[in-house]
C-alpha cells in the first residue's frame, strides 16, 4: 500500500498557485520544493493543490480500508440538525457520507475548482440529497454565511491552502459560537505513512498554526490508520 500511495501522490495533475499576488507579512518565501509552492507559513512550506483530475484517487475502492473513513464519519461531532461545511470537497467522497447523518441539517460542499462544484451539483441531484449545497469558494474564503456552521471539515486539504491565515479567519467567522473545525491529515510524525512530506501534517504544527488563528485543539482522535483526526473549537472573542 505504501508504494501505491506514494506513486499516486506523485502522479497527480496539480493546479499551479498564484504566487504573483501581493505578499503578506504572515508568509515567507523560498525556492519551491518538488511538490511545494515556495510559500512558507510558520516554518511549513505549503504544498501544491491537487487538481480535480485526481478524482479517481479520491474515489478509489481501497480508500475505506486504508483510511478508516467509516470511523471518521461515525466520530463526527454532529447531530441530525447540524450545519456542516466540507471545505475542499472535491468529488464529495465525505460530503455524501455526511449528508445522511444530518437529515434536518445541511452540508455545504465547498471547492475552488469549477469542475468539482459542477460535479457536486450533478451528483447531489443524482443521489437525491436535497440537503447538499455545492458552493464555489475562493483561495481566501469558503464563501459561507457568517455564524451559520456547526462543523467545518477539511480532509487532506489544510496543507494545500495557499492562504491559510485568511482562510482560517473566514472559516472562524462562518462558525457558530462553539462551532468546530475538523482537520483530517496524514500523520507527519510517522515515516511509515508513505505520503510525501508536504502532504502530511504533525499535530504540533497543526496546533501551532490554528492556535494563531483563534482555535484550540479539543479532541485528538487516534483511531484512524494513517491520519490524524483533530477537532478544534473557535475561541470566544
Amino acid at each position: 500500500m505504501k508504494r501505491i500511495l506514494m506513486l499516486l501522490i506523485w502522479g497527480f495533475s496539480l493546479a499551479l498557485p498564484s504566487l504573483g499576488q501581493k505578499k503578506d507579512s504572515s508568509y515567507s518565501y523560498k525556492s519551491p520544493s518538488y511538490d511545494g509552492i515556495g510559500k512558507v507559513y510558520m516554518g511549513r512550506e505549503i504544498s501544491f493543490v491537487m487538481g480535480f483530475e485526481g478524482m479517481s484517487w479520491l474515489e478509489r475502492r481501497s480508500r475505506e480500508q486504508e483510511e478508516s473513513v467509516s470511523l471518521a464519519i461515525k466520530n463526527l461531532p454532529v447531530t441530525p440538525s447540524s450545519i456542516v461545511a466540507d471545505i475542499g470537497a472535491g468529488s464529495g467522497y465525505y460530503t455524501f457520507k455526511i449528508a445522511p447523518k444530518v437529515p434536518q441539517g445541511k452540508v455545504y460542499a465547498v471547492d475552488i475548482q469549477e469542475a468539482a462544484v459542477n460535479y457536486l451539483k450533478s451528483k447531489s441531484k443524482e443521489l437525491g440529497f436535497s440537503n447538499v449545497i455545492p458552493v464555489m469558494g475562493s483561495e481566501k474564503s469558503p464563501n459561507l454565511p457568517e455564524n451559520s456552521i456547526d462543523l467545518a471539515i477539511m480532509v487532506d486539504v489544510y496543507h494545500e491552502l495557499e492562504f491559510p491565515v485568511e482562510m482560517l479567519e473566514a472559516i472562524r467567522k462562518s462558525l457558530k459560537s462553539g462551532g468546530k473545525l475538523l482537520l483530517i491529515e496524514y500523520r507527519g510524525e510517522d515515516p511509515e505513512v508513505a505520503i510525501k512530506p508536504l502532504h502530511k501534517m504533525t499535530v504540533k504544527q497543526a496546533e501551532k498554526e490554528l492556535s494563531a488563528s483563534g482555535f484550540k485543539l479539543v479532541d485528538n482522535g487516534k483511531f484512524m490508520k494513517i491520519q490524524h483526526f483533530l477537532v478544534f473549537e473557535k475561541n470566544v472573542d
